[in-house]
């Protein structure tokens, strides 16, 4: 159960106590202490090899991919202005997120174990039901952006 202090000072005390031994830096994982440049810098190779793994081990992603290369350009080229083309970009763009964010979650299930846990199949679907959702939002933008531009 939790304390309730009557003293403000005793609260304040009890808190910065905590927040010291809870967030010290030698007890964090050593690649959180980076600060600045180097932190962002980190920060970006990290995010070069989430896309390198990603494209190596996922075929969903490189799927995704292949449509992007289609859709880009061709966004781009059908826009009639940068609002137009922000709209026809962004489902590209949700599409390849989610299936990073499905695939990480994948991923994490599986490490922790390889049995069927009825978690780790909610875990699994609530991400595919994500790049769904994203799949379908792509599909009614582009769908809906061709019959309203093309009936003007």
């Amino acid at each position: 159960m939790q304390e309730h202090y009557t003293n403000n000072e005793t609260s304040k005390s009890h808190r910065e106590t905590y927040l010291h031994n809870t967030c010290n830096q030698n007890t964090r994982n050593a690649k959180k202490g980076k600060k600045g440049l180097k932190r962002i810098w980190n920060a970006f190779l990290y995010s070069l090899d989430g896309f390198r793994v990603a494209w190596s081990d996922e075929a969903a992603f490189r799927q995704i991919v292949g449509l992007c290369v289609i859709f880009i350009p061709l966004a781009l080229w059908i826009a009639r202005d940068w609002q137009e083309g922000v709209l026809l970009l962004l489902p590209c763009f949700l599409a390849l997120m989610a299936e990073l964010i499905n695939s990480a979650i994948e991923n994490a299930v599986d490490y922790t174990g390889i049995e069927i846990h009825p978690l780790a199949k909610k875990a699994k679907d609530m991400g595919s039901a994500v790049q769904f959702l994203a799949l379908t939002f792509w599909v009614c933008v582009w769908v809906w952006y061709g019959v309203m531009r093309f009936l003007e």
